[in-house]
């Protein structure tokens, strides 16, 4: 990916990768564009209910279903801020690190 990015005009160190942060911004995502097409917080969680392979594997990792809880939790956010008000809880935010020192 080094190659990529340099041609993109990314000089910095690679991304950590993390797996904690990386679920974070994929329910980002997903609580927008459940917004975006108009989907009720009722019809989102039963969406969510509906993908029974991530249920599983949440449950079986975490003890609960990560995944449905992330998005929702976003989603409420998002409803609450305002489409065009609201940013990321992460620090620092999506785009923009963590990098290797």
């Amino acid at each position: 990916m080094t190659p990529f990015a340099r041609d993109l005009g990314d000089t910095g160190a690679p991304f950590v990768w993390d797996t904690d942060r990386r679920a974070v911004i994929r329910a980002e995502l997903d609580a927008l564009f459940f917004h975006l097409y108009g989907i009720s917080r009722d019809d989102t969680a039963y969406i969510l209910d509906t993908f029974n392979v991530t249920r599983d594997n949440d449950v079986k990792a975490y003890g609960e279903y990560r995944t449905k809880n992330l998005v929702l939790a976003e989603y409420d956010r998002m409803a609450a801020e305002g489409l065009t008000d609201y940013r990321s809880a992460l620090t620092p935010p999506p785009g923009q690190g963590p990098r290797h020192s």
